[in-house]
């Protein structure tokens, strides 16, 4: 078998259809250092994340980056019909530069909604794996303030700067997804090598065989990355995509080198090296999809408001009741929902997007105490019911499916014996008695319905360590 096909299969158990998997419990590495250990005990408090994919793509309405690599087109390239071979699309796709042009770009506004909607942390794509940079690089012109692109004009237009500096303002973290990945350098896929015109995720050469190129695409790499570290204020996370660029694969951009040179300028930096395993993938990546139970490391699943991670027109949005089951179902399960949102390229948020936003926060503004800061209460789930823990107080949270009623009494899968059990956000000491499923809560008038809420928390004081939520 010939190494390139080799390569290609091996990479296939990182990505498919654009959907990376996600590094197994076991293969986790526990930093040494204690002020990472503090920051991820930080980082598993803040349960929900905005994530944003934006770029020139955003004017086509297809998925991000993959249409350029002709080893995905058979899933890519759907919503492409204009009759171009593979070669005129990737030019007519590097060119979407000389059209955006996203003078409605609105970053206190997206910052204020993230607040509201309940969102502690922003994750946005500085460089896709097309490699348009959405901040003022000096290593290329592709990028939103270069000259080919209408925006660089705009006083928005470095758009990372405008972003970081609006989100912090409103208290949010900071977490830069960056692509190990670069389609549009010449150090990464430059023409006329070992695979021609027909380009994979990969590099267009074999790097082994010209060292010196792939010298200066770890320079370039380190280069970006630093900008960013240094010129951009405090960065939470280096949020590191393109799984199939490691050493393994013989694609080693040294990210030892230059992670610990950002850490002598940012010493409390989170690194998430996706799919790779070692000391750098500092927490795991489910990406539209969770665990099938609890995991007890760092963990953030990347799931999608709509069907696409990237703006898609006519997109078909999760209602708030599903968005807050998503996260109660990620919570219980120890980990955070990093809740991606694409861009209009006008620069707007999707109306639909800004209403679920607003949704989630009004829910998270009642309940969010049974959210944010807690752990793990196993068994985790029983029946409707779904369980968190924070020392000796225990939430129990109920989901509500659509059109079900909040009666007056609810039955919790509860099998520990709290010394009193409150509604979150409500009346406290509820009438309570126990039943051969668990436990049976009168519900105060208030909050009774003719359609239940998305889901109800209740607060158990007084559990004991080892004792089990559900049943």
């Amino acid at each position: 078998m010939e190494r390139g096909t080799e390569t290609a299969v091996s990479q296939e158990l990182v990505v498919e259809e654009g959907v990376h998997h996600y590094t197994r419990e076991e293969d986790w590495v526990r930093p040494e250092d204690p002020l990472l250990l503090e920051r991820l005990e930080w980082f598993r408090d803040q349960k929900l994340g905005l994530m944003m994919h934006w770029g020139p793509y955003s004017q086509l309405g297809l998925v991000e980056s993959w249409a350029l690599s002709d080893g995905d087109s058979d899933w890519a390239r759907d919503g492409v019909d204009w009759g171009v071979d593979g070669e005129e699309l990737k030019r007519e796709y590097f060119g979407l530069n000389r059209t955006f042009n996203p003078i409605r770009f609105q970053p206190r506004l997206w910052a204020e909604l993230a607040a509201e909607g309940g969102f502690r942390y922003l994750n946005f794509t500085t460089k896709h794996h097309d490699g348009f940079c959405m901040w003022d690089t000096q290593t290329t012109d592709y990028r939103i303030t270069g000259p080919d692109t209408p925006f660089h004009r705009h006083p928005y237009a470095d758009i990372c700067r405008e972003l970081f500096d609006a989100f912090r303002e409103q208290g949010l973290a900071i977490s830069a997804y960056f692509s190990k990945a670069d389609w549009h350098t010449p150090y990464y896929w430059p023409p006329g090598m070992e695979r021609g015109s027909q380009m994979w995720r990969g590099p267009s050469y074999d790097p082994d065989r010209y060292p010196w190129l792939w010298e200066q695409f770890v320079q370039f790499t380190h280069q970006q990355i630093m900008e960013l570290m240094s010129r951009y204020g405090r960065i939470d996370m280096l949020w590191l995509d393109a799984g199939w660029v490691n050493a393994r694969q013989q694609q080693d951009i040294r990210l030892d080198e230059v992670v610990e040179q950002a850490r002598r300028i940012q010493p409390w930096l989170l690194t998430a090296d996706r799919t790779v395993g070692g000391p750098y993938e500092n927490l795991i990546t489910p990406e539209q999809t969770l665990p099938d139970r609890p995991l007890q490391v760092p963990w953030e699943s990347c799931i999608t408001m709509g069907t696409s991670f990237s703006f898609k027109y006519e997109d078909d949005y999760k209602s708030v009741r599903e968005l807050v089951h998503l996260l109660v179902n990620i919570v219980a399960k120890g980990g955070n929902l990093a809740l991606n949102v694409g861009p209009q390229p006008d620069g707007r948020l999707p109306a639909a997007a800004i209403d679920r936003m607003k949704g989630l926060g009004r829910w998270l503004h009642v309940f969010g105490e049974a959210i944010y800061g807690t752990r793990v209460w196993e068994p985790y789930a029983a029946g409707a019911t779904r369980f968190t823990r924070k020392g000796d107080v225990g939430y129990a949270i109920r989901l509500y499916e659509e059109g079900e009623t909040a009666r007056e009494e609810v039955e919790l899968s509860l099998t520990a014996e709290p010394a009193s059990i409150d509604l979150v956000g409500g009346a406290v000491n509820l009438e309570w008695r126990r039943s051969e499923a668990g436990v049976v809560v009168q519900l105060p008038e208030s909050v009774r319905a003719s359609e239940a809420p998305e889901a109800l928390a209740f607060r158990m004081r007084g559990i004991q360590d080892g004792q089990e939520g559900g049943q």
